[in-house]
């Protein structure tokens, strides 16, 4: 049995993120037998200057890449349909608005260190796509937080932390430094750039191919 490790380049508010999660899932369970991995995930803002209060999606797509109202309908509902083949439900709405995730990472980057890392990644995902909660809210990400276990109490220090703000900042310049654009990307084993919501079979390919190089 071989461990690979796998770091996790990811923004909660990115549908193909938890796409890509769910597709290497599967890809590892397709591995089980041979390899197991360790997985870490590493903070990345698509929208880094969002002010509070967020923006309605639709009109961010359409400012962001053009994006016209008919593409966004499509590009959701396929997104939806992806989703229900891998077991994650999307509920997009016309009135779903985009966030700035600052404060979520601070928290993922603390929960790091009880091991719920994982947990809280997916239990923000589901508030956001499945559950349309407002993912910048402090009661909203404390209630999640309290959802998987962590404490309540201790995640408002976190929240309110200009030192983990700095943090997950300066994790974020590290990747972007070394050449992360856009997400989800992997990096295995320190050294192997995978980008985007590949295929399990593509992931699981990749994943053992890699880990044959020892």
């Amino acid at each position: 049995m071989k461990t690979v490790t796998i770091d996790i380049v990811s923004d909660v508010v990115c549908p193909w993120c938890i796409i890509g999660y769910r597709r290497l899932q599967v890809a590892l369970e397709q591995l089980k037998a041979e390899v197991t991995a360790d997985i870490q995930f590493h903070p990345f803002e698509l929208n880094p200057s969002m002010p509070t209060g967020g923006q309605n999606l639709s009109e961010h797509l359409i400012e962001k890449y053009g994006t016209t109202p008919q593409q966004s309908r499509e590009t959701r509902d396929m997104i939806t349909n992806t989703g229900k083949e891998l077991g994650f439900s999307f509920n997009f709405s016309h009135d779903m608005r985009m966030y700035n995730t600052r404060k979520a990472h601070q928290l993922l980057l603390w929960a790091g260190d009880f091991e719920k890392q994982a947990d809280l990644k997916l239990a923000m995902f589901s508030a956001y796509f499945t559950d349309n909660v407002c993912i910048e809210d402090n009661n909203a990400l404390l209630d999640i937080v309290e959802s998987v276990g962590l404490d309540r109490n201790k995640a408002i220090k976190v929240i309110e932390s200009s030192e983990w703000a700095k943090e997950v900042e300066a994790i974020e310049t590290q990747w972007t430094n070394a050449g992360i654009q856009g997400v989800p990307a992997y990096i295995i084993n320190k050294k192997h750039l995978i980008t985007g919501a590949q295929e399990p079979e593509t992931l699981a390919q990749a994943i053992k191919e890699i880990s044959d190089l020892g």
